[in-house]
């Protein structure tokens, strides 16, 4: 049955939909021995397609992990710059996964990983505004912070929702916050404490679309649950 080629990349584990469509638009993707163009339709079981000038490898079995990133790893496939790529750590997991959505080389915390480009591109819409719940340790600190951040709107001309931030913990200018965000912009959290006037010197995700980081310690991962796979593609 003939699908966008896309999809038909995503679904055999190798990337999300959307950095497939980048792969074809960049010419990297051949079908019956032609370069391929965004919209087009392939049969997998009938047509030959290549990434890279690589067969394209059959449909994995879908692989869903919850990684505890510690501070220092990129979240990416391949990232010639980076030292540490987050992959490294679930190397052990059977799949080749991949990141849905990222923290920052400097954050750390609940990273969702899989090779199912259908999944990752639902969570990942942006019309999927979810719940992102990070603790968030800074200096700089005042009374009136808590207001401010939870006031932002605007972020260098980028319109946001605004944020559940509550203060956990104070001494004297250093606090750490709760802070709910919706849509994860780049590297928002850090930008909007920059607004604020305050330094993040710990940024950690503790939970996200409902699913809590809990327990698991730093730098390992676990098997996401059918049932926490059936919550998440509900929502």
């Amino acid at each position: 049955m003939e699908e966008r080629l896309q999809k038909i990349i995503a679904g055999a584990g190798l990337c999300s939909r959307r950095t497939a469509e980048e792969w074809i638009a960049a010419g990297r993707v051949e079908v019956n021995g032609h370069p391929a163009a965004l919209g087009d339709r392939a049969d997998p079981e009938r047509d030959s397609i290549r990434v890279d000038g690589a067969p394209l490898p059959g449909r994995a079995a879908p692989c869903y992990l919850m990684l505890n990133k510690p501070r220092g790893y990129t979240c990416s496939l391949s990232d010639p710059h980076a030292s540490r790529l987050v992959t490294e750590l679930v190397a052990g997991c059977g799949a080749r996964v991949y990141p849905v959505g990222r923290l920052d080389v400097d954050s750390q915390g609940l990273l969702l990983l899989t090779n199912d480009g259908e999944f990752t591109q639902r969570i990942l819409h942006p019309s999927k505004l979810a719940d992102k719940v990070y603790h968030v340790q800074v200096s700089g600190f005042r009374e009136e912070s808590v207001p401010v951040l939870s006031s932002i709107t605007d972020l260098e001309g980028e319109r946001i929702s605004p944020a559940l931030v509550r203060l956990l913990r104070r001494n004297g200018n250093r606090a750490e916050l709760e802070i709910t965000i919706h849509e994860g912009r780049k590297r928002q959290i850090r930008r909007m404490c920059r607004k604020a006037g305050l330094t993040v010197e710990r940024l950690c995700r503790v939970a996200e679309h409902g699913l809590p980081l809990g327990d698991l310690p730093e730098g390992q991962w676990r098997y996401l649950t059918e049932e926490e796979v059936a919550a998440l593609k509900r929502k």
